[in-house]
C-alpha cells in the first residue's frame, strides 16, 4: 500500500510548462519595451524591427511548448503500459529534459521538436551526418540530446537494475491547415544512433516488449523523477 501511495503523490510534470513560463517573460519583456504610440503614428511607422523579432521568439516558445502538451497526449493515449515524466529540470543546468518514457525496452530521453520544412539527415563522403531542417543545418540539436541521455544515463548508475537508455527526437506537425513534419513517409531516419520519429512511430517503439517488468517501470520513474524534477 505504502507503493501505491508513492507512486500517487509521484509528480509526472507539466508537458510545456516551461516553455510557456518562458514566453511569458518575453511577452511581458516584449511589452514594456513598446514605444508609445498611437493612431496615424502607429500606422505609418508600423512594428518596429526588434518588436518583430521579440514576437517571434515569443511565438517560438509558444509553438514548441504547445508541441510537447500534444506529444504528452498522444503517448498517454497510445502507451498505456509506458511510464511517463515530462518537462523536466536538469540541475545545474538552464536546459530541460521534455520527455522521459520508461518502457520495458528500456528508458526514452525524448526532444520533442515541431518545425516546418523537410527534415533529412545528410551523409557527407568525408566527416560526420549532419542534421538539416527546412534547408538549415540543426546538427546541434543532436549535440543537446546527446547530452541528455549521457546525464540520464548517469542518474540510473544508481538505480536497482540495468537499464539502456535511448536518445531520440519526435517531430510533430507544425501548425496550419495540411502541415506536415516534414519526416519522409516511409523511410525512417536516425542520427548517430538517435532516431527521429512521429508521433505514431514512437508510440509504436515505445510498446515493443522488453525485459522490464511493471514494478522495476515504477521503481525506474520514481528514481527519474527525483534526479530530474519538474521544470
Amino acid at each position: 500500500m505504502a507503493g501505491m501511495d508513492e507512486q500517487r503523490e509521484l509528480d509526472t510534470g507539466t508537458a510545456g510548462r516551461s516553455a510557456r513560463r518562458e514566453a511569458e517573460r518575453k511577452r511581458a519583456r516584449r511589452e514594456a519595451a513598446a514605444p508609445t504610440r498611437s493612431g496615424l503614428l502607429a500606422f505609418l511607422l508600423g512594428t518596429p524591427p526588434a518588436q518583430r523579432r521579440r514576437l517571434a521568439e515569443e511565438q517560438k516558445w509558444l509553438t514548441g511548448g504547445r508541441g510537447e502538451e500534444l506529444l504528452a497526449a498522444s503517448l498517454t493515449k497510445r502507451c498505456r503500459g509506458v511510464r511517463l515524466l515530462h518537462d523536466r529540470r536538469i540541475p545545474g543546468r538552464r536546459t530541460n529534459i521534455d520527455h522521459l518514457a520508461i518502457a520495458a525496452s528500456g528508458v526514452y530521453v525524448i526532444d520533442a521538436k515541431r518545425y516546418r520544412g523537410k527534415i533529412e539527415v545528410r551523409k557527407p563522403l568525408f566527416g560526420s551526418a549532419k542534421l538539416w531542417i527546412a534547408g538549415r543545418d540543426r546538427t546541434k540539436l543532436v549535440d543537446g540530446l546527446a547530452r541528455q541521455v549521457a546525464m540520464v544515463t548517469a542518474a540510473l548508475v544508481q538505480s536497482d537494475c540495468e537499464v539502456v537508455v535511448h536518445g531520440c527526437f519526435c517531430f510533430l506537425d507544425p501548425e496550419g491547415v495540411l502541415a506536415e513534419s516534414g519526416l519522409p513517409a516511409f523511410k525512417r531516419l536516425q542520427i548517430d544512433g538517435y532516431a527521429l520519429h512521429s508521433p505514431r512511430r514512437l508510440a509504436k517503439r515505445l510498446n515493443e516488449p522488453g525485459q522490464l517488468s511493471p514494478e522495476q517501470l515504477d521503481g525506474l520513474q520514481a528514481h527519474l523523477a527525483q534526479a530530474f524534477p519538474p521544470a
